[in-house]
């Protein structure tokens, strides 16, 4: 009888914080191939610190993070990169003075494709000489996703990626990520928007100060009266 695959990513007993501040306190899941799930909670519930946790931007104080099998806990941040583990922050951070074109190929790997992104996202193309910092937000989170697969992730960390967008871009926004689960590639999501979030994703889970309060596939947590009520109104 075959034995049951490993998860890609595993997360066990992860605390982290700011200083005194204790953001994540034994959170523990897994994401696995080809599936997207999705954090939810309102703000300040731990969602971004997770993802920075994973990325190790921020070092945890207690638990493990483990990739493909590989416990990656407290390694360098471009060395969890390097592994595939890519994410795209929070606000975006495109590089303002530089073209969209040298946004994409400054991180790309040496097989990225440059004309897949630019048959992805037609606007990147025909903004390719303008400096990042002239886009719309819309589509600063379009390049921002763009140079996210240009490193080839193996998962793919998005935080809030529809924050600050109009309702249009929103839906644009959500139309590439399910292109993207539609190739396969595994997604992290945190989301404030948790209506839209709850339609793409395979599997949620729903944090309150750094603790899950929820989880279960997303289409049983979207007919869940306590999360209707708490977040999607």
């Amino acid at each position: 009888m075959a034995q049951p695959s490993k998860p890609l990513l595993e997360i066990h007993d992860l605390h982290a914080g700011y200083g005194a501040i204790k953001a994540l306190r034994g959170l523990s899941f897994s994401v696995e191939q080809g599936q997207v799930v999705s954090l939810i909670g309102a703000n300040g519930a731990g969602k971004s610190t997770t993802l920075n946790t994973i990325s190790s931007l921020i070092k945890p104080t207690q638990g493990r993070v483990i990739f493909d099998g590989q416990d990656i806990t407290g390694w360098r941040a471009d060395r969890v990169t390097a592994l595939g583990l890519v994410q795209v922050p929070e606000g975006r951070q495109v590089i303002a003075t530089m073209s969209v074109y040298e946004n994409l190929i400054i991180s790309a790997t040496k097989t990225a494709k440059l004309d897949d992104i630019y048959a992805r996202f037609p606007r990147l193309y025909e903004r390719r000489d303008q400096n990042a910092g002239l886009l719309s937000g819309g589509e600063q989170q379009m390049l921002a996703v763009g140079r996210a697969l240009m490193m080839q992730p193996r998962l793919l960390m998005l935080d809030e990626p529809s924050m600050g967008l109009a309702p249009l871009m929103v839906n644009e926004v959500f139309r590439i990520i399910g292109e993207i689960k539609a190739q396969g590639i595994p997604i992290l999501l945190v989301e404030q928007n948790a209506r839209k979030a709850l339609q793409i994703a395979d599997y949620a889970y729903v944090l309150e100060r750094g603790q899950i309060a929820h989880q279960g596939a997303a289409a049983a947590l979207r007919e869940d009266t306590s999360v209707i009520a708490a977040y999607l109104g």
